[in-house]
């Protein structure tokens, strides 16, 4: 798709979520940031922690170094833990199995995923049309109460869903979206986008996520796609949902993005924690991201 380089970097992520800031959610933030090497030697200002999952727990299929000794001595020191995370080809299930194989020892009812927002607030379609996963060709669709079928299996589905659903976008190459935007120009259907992010850190760098996709087809189409994880509300909702007693105010979520991680838990009314060394500003000084964006963080830490 026209802009989106061959090769991401944090300056084009930036500048792309920027571009599509009217999209997001309002906030506001604190005048100045306070700093603190890790999670635990601010604990004591929260009383839960909403975590997201790349590039705070972990790098693609790497834990972060220290993470889940982290999350270890968090729960020693009293503190209640929520994943909330945009990773939408997972179910539930694999997710956790995945956490687990990491390293870490959360249940479910610990881990909220885009996927499982946006299913939940999935309509059903007119004439029993199915929904078309826009995902990878062997993604389990098993946790859908509404007919869902897999658009690289089927390509004929561009023409017959009543719908399509944004899970993945490791299926969809250039001739592929090219098809997919063709598609909703010519017969206008709802786009609904499980993860609204732009990009995830991975080993290797920064990786292109269905966020990306799904603006630049609005762009092109001047639609309005339904997006659900974070930064928007929906997600969050579930989240602190999960943390019954505890104030918003004491309630810290933590990521490694500014318009998704920090912005969203601003607009809910939660404290924020930055990671920096670890997701999209690693290797950065977050400084100017912060004072272009204004989107500040109550904390900035470089490790979980």
């Amino acid at each position: 798709m026209q802009n989106i380089p061959a090769r991401i970097t944090t300056d084009w992520a930036f500048d792309r979520y920027e571009a599509i800031r009217p999209r997001l959610p309002k906030a506001s933030y604190p005048k100045t940031s306070r700093h603190a090497a890790h999670l635990a030697d601010l604990a004591e200002h929260f009383d839960a922690f909403i975590l997201d999952a790349f590039g705070v727990l972990n790098r693609g299929d790497d834990p972060i170094p220290e993470a889940p000794d982290r999350m270890r001595q968090l729960r020693e020191m009293g503190k209640k833990l929520i994943v909330l995370t945009n990773a939408a080809s997972y179910t539930r299930a694999d997710l956790l199995a995945k956490y687990h194989r990491l390293g870490f020892d959360f249940d479910t009812s610990e881990v909220v995923s885009s996927r499982d927002v946006a299913l939940a607030n999935l309509p059903s379609l007119p004439d029993g049309k199915p929904w078309a996963a826009i995902s990878l060709p062997n993604d389990d669709f098993s946790d859908s109460l509404l007919p869902l079928e897999s658009l690289s299996q089927d390509p004929t589905l561009l023409q017959r869903a009543g719908g399509f659903l944004f899970l993945s976008n490791g299926a969809l190459g250039e001739e592929e979206s090219a098809r997919l935007t063709k598609a909703l120009s010519d017969n206008p259907r709802p786009l609904v986008v499980a993860n609204p992010d732009l990009v995830a850190p991975r080993a290797s760098g920064l990786s292109l996520e269905p966020g990306a996709v799904a603006h630049e087809i609005a762009d092109t189409l001047t639609i309005s796609p339904s997006f659900f994880g974070k930064p928007f509300g929906d997600a969050f909702d579930v989240a602190i949902a999960r943390l019954q007693g505890v104030d918003r105010q004491r309630i810290a979520m933590v990521g490694d993005t500014l318009h998704t991680d920090i912005l969203g838990g601003a607009a809910a009314g939660l404290g924020t924690v930055l990671i920096t060394d670890h997701g999209l500003f690693q290797g950065c000084d977050t400084a100017p991201y912060i004072c272009r964006s204004g989107i500040r963080p109550d904390w900035i830490v470089p490790t979980t």
